[in-house]
């Protein structure tokens, strides 16, 4: 009698063993694990400890199988994780830089383009890694070629802002990745964050922007701020620095200036914001 009973609890055990969801693994193990891959330089490794892709990418509610746009790569940094965390089951797209087809003449346009040239070579030498990626290009507030409106998930910037606001194309760009978005689709936003002297006023020196003044910008276009973090927060940060956001890693503006200083204070103090375009109401 009780080895049958034995048998009973087995069984059912095993039923309901087989019944239960599997459970899913948190992204973030992955996310970390290609932060710390072997595709990846030494230098750019040595960041996670300022821009915590793992945590940061999670908060933004990233999923493998989403279609997600990263405007202005620069060097790939996240791309090298993105990519290969998006390519089995997802559509990644990159909005590089302008190509430099001999009018530019600014010569940061000309080393931005350089930037976005040298990334698109890294895709394709190693395209086991990164998988399909879509290249285009964003020429403030303008995407060529032009996308269909709808159609990404998640749309992630990275410490562009500043520069959209300086050439004074910040809220048309909002607009332009606003309209790109699904309905219920994610804008995760992390920008150098400027000191704030009160509600109403602060102080930003180059690179810098007012975290109040760039929710303000999103939520003017339609955007809705769910949620906003410290995942990216550096108290050490003054933000007062002679050459702005520039001084600190891994620019580094000053060369051997005060150099041991700024490598101590690391990277900017920055804000990380979640916004979401709301679902029309019927």
């Amino acid at each position: 009698m009780k080895k049958i009973i034995t048998n009973i609890v087995l069984t059912v055990g095993l039923t309901l063993a087989w019944q239960l969801p599997a459970t899913e693994p948190d992204p973030r193990q992955k996310i970390s694990e290609l932060a710390l891959s072997s595709a990846r330089t030494a230098e750019h490794i040595s960041r996670n400890q300022y821009r915590h892709p793992a945590d940061t990418l999670h908060f933004f509610g990233i999923e493998p199988d989403m279609a997600v746009l990263e405007v202005w790569p620069g060097r790939g940094w996240y791309t090298e994780i993105l990519a290969p965390y998006l390519k089995d089951q997802g559509h990644f797209t990159i909005a590089q830089f302008r190509q430099d087809d001999g009018t530019l003449k600014d010569e940061r346009a000309k080393f931005w383009a350089r930037l976005s040239a040298t990334l698109s070579d890294k895709i394709s030498e190693q395209e086991d890694y990164f998988g399909t990626v879509h290249q285009i290009e964003l020429e403030p507030p303008y995407f060529e070629p032009a996308l269909a409106s709808e159609q990404f998930d998640m749309v992630l910037s990275f410490r562009n802002a500043h520069i959209w606001d300086e050439s004074g194309h910040l809220s048309a760009t909002l607009q332009s990745l606003y309209d790109l978005l699904k309905p219920g689709g994610v804008l995760g936003l992390v920008e150098h964050r400027a000191a704030t002297l009160s509600d109403t006023t602060s102080v930003a020196v180059e690179g810098y922007l007012d975290e109040a003044y760039v929710i303000a910008a999103a939520e003017q276009v339609g955007f809705e701020l769910v949620a906003r973090s410290e995942i990216n927060a550096n108290l050490l940060d003054s933000k007062d620095h002679p050459k702005g956001v520039y001084t600190l890693p891994p620019t580094l503006a000053l060369g051997n200036y005060n150099r041991d200083m700024y490598l101590a204070i690391g990277e900017s103090d920055r804000m990380t914001l979640k916004f979401i375009k709301p679902v029309a109401q019927p």
